[in-house]
């Protein structure tokens, strides 16, 4: 068997170790799981890749409601090994909280820790995983962003856009508003949607994080969302799915076939989660 051969074969086992580790978390503890409250719903799609590298999962304690997607990247099973990765750090560093009184700290330090963990993980291989985490305690919602995850609200049947994602297309956009660059580079740049920031990436340090909480109102659906999600389905379409039904799995699902019916030749692995605030 070669090196790289081994090397493979030894995150494989790694996935597999991780994967068994949650399962048994998630088998002590009832909290976790889409099936112990109402109104959640998880689903994703391969797109036309051959590996899912995206992570989706939730922790709901005392403390609210934790959700987490992580889109891996990297060749082969690096890529799924670091959204593993990703995922478990911020989980396990959120699990025993029974009260979470600074959730932007909280974001700073379990993102810092994931992307240590990745690094440490996969040694001198590439890799990374763009994440994303929303926190919704009673009627507040807080997220965090590291790379290319969609977080949105929808109210009155509309879509509000919360995370504007870290693409170098958004970085030039913020640099024209800034008076860094002229209109004529920002326009140049538009086009590139290229990651600039992600957990696991040397010297990785910037999350996009809402300073200020975000006042959730009965029967909002919160939206997480990564690239074969938003990059194949406009507002709109996302709108009108949301729209037709009040079960969220059945919503999530849906988003996922009409992403599937595209036919985009080179669709991205595609995760959705849909909350919604039942309660008054």
């Amino acid at each position: 068997m070669t090196m790289g051969m081994q090397a493979l074969s030894g995150l494989g086992l790694v996935y597999i170790i991780l994967i068994f580790c949650r399962c048994i978390l998630k088998w002590g503890d009832g909290s976790c799981g889409t099936d112990k409250r109402p109104g959640i719903g998880i689903a994703q799609t391969t797109g036309s890749r051959q590996v899912q590298a995206d992570v989706a999962q939730i922790w709901d304690s005392s403390a609210g409601l934790m959700a987490v997607i992580a889109d891996g990247i990297g060749s082969a099973n690096t890529g799924k090994v670091c959204a593993q990765v990703a995922a478990d750090a911020i989980l396990d560093r959120y699990e025993p909280y029974c009260e979470l009184n600074d959730p932007i700290y909280f974001f700073r330090t379990s993102f810092l820790e994931a992307s240590q963990r990745i690094q440490r993980t996969i040694g001198e291989r590439r890799g990374g995983a763009s994440t994303g985490a929303v926190f919704i305690n009673r009627s507040h919602l807080y997220y965090a962003v590291a790379g290319d995850i969609r977080v949105a609200v929808m109210r009155g049947g509309e879509m509000i856009p919360l995370s504007k994602g870290q693409t170098l297309d958004v970085l030039a956009a913020q640099a024209y508003e800034d008076g860094k660059i002229s209109r004529q580079d920002t326009l140049w740049s538009m086009e590139e949607k290229k990651v600039w920031s992600y957990l696991g990436q040397d010297g990785f340090h910037e999350i996009e994080v809402c300073e200020k909480p975000v006042l959730l109102k009965p029967e909002d659906k919160v939206l997480l969302m990564s690239k074969g999600i938003f990059e194949e389905l406009s507002w709109r379409e996302i709108e009108d799915i949301l729209i037709d039904t009040d079960d969220s799995q059945k919503s999530a699902d849906c988003l996922i076939r009409a992403a599937e019916q595209k036919g985009n030749p080179q669709r991205d692995n595609g995760s959705v989660i849909l909350i919604q605030r039942l309660e008054a």
